[in-house]
């Protein structure tokens, strides 16, 4: 049964508290935030005075997935949401040991992101200092994007990386995932699934949640 991570990049921003109320009530596990910087990812989707707003009204733990550049000067930030999860990408780290270190330090999930160009044999050397991988299966900066097909074949190769190293690292998975795409991908391998649009578009959004949870 995977973790499900509902993306607020989908959600109505004009009634952010009336969403996340939605949720709360819903069996979803985590709450996914996107932060653009509109430098690393051609988009800007919000800061830190939104997502606090949004913290005081979250019942689940936050899954915060920087997409920008020289995530570590937030990690204080992040942690002081009081988030579980701070995902950082691979891209955009010069020093991620270092990053991947600064994470766990304050007692956070530390969670390595890969574009759909990245190959995950990239990660061998620091894979048992993960908690969790996430792979991008569109590309980064914009919702509502279609499914990059060679994701299962890619959260496959993740899935022997890890199995093979002993690694206790989680396989989340963002972009274009619903029905039949997240059944796929937990058939792959994949722990976690971030879903936007298919939540948050469809008729009933926690009766989606129902349907992703148990894939």
């Amino acid at each position: 049964m995977p973790l499900i991570s509902p993306s607020l990049l989908s959600a109505d921003f004009g009634n952010l508290q009336r969403d996340l109320e939605m949720l709360n009530n819903s069996e979803c596990d985590w709450y996914h935030l996107d932060v653009m910087d509109g430098v690393f990812v051609p988009n800007i989707s919000f800061g830190f005075p939104v997502m606090q707003a949004m913290a005081k009204h979250a019942k689940k733990p936050l899954d915060v997935h920087l997409m920008i550049e020289r995530p570590e000067k937030f990690i204080n930030e992040v942690k002081a949401l009081g988030a579980k999860v701070m995902n950082v990408h691979y891209e955009a780290c010069t020093h991620l040991h270092r990053v991947v270190q600064q994470i766990k330090n304050e007692g956070m999930m530390a969670g390595v992101t890969l574009n759909p160009h990245t190959p995950v044999s990239l990660l061998e050397e620091i894979i048992g200092d993960l908690d969790l991988v996430m792979l991008m299966s569109v590309n980064p900066g914009f919702g509502g994007q279609k499914f990059i097909e060679h994701s299962l074949d890619k959260t496959r190769r993740l899935r022997e990386l890890i199995d093979r190293t002993n690694s206790h690292a989680l396989i989340e998975i963002d972009g274009g995932v619903n029905r039949q795409t997240g059944k796929q991908l937990v058939e792959a391998g994949a722990d976690v699934l971030v879903a936007g649009s298919a939540v948050f578009k469809a008729d009933d959004p926690v009766e989606e949640v129902h349907i992703l949870k148990h894939l």
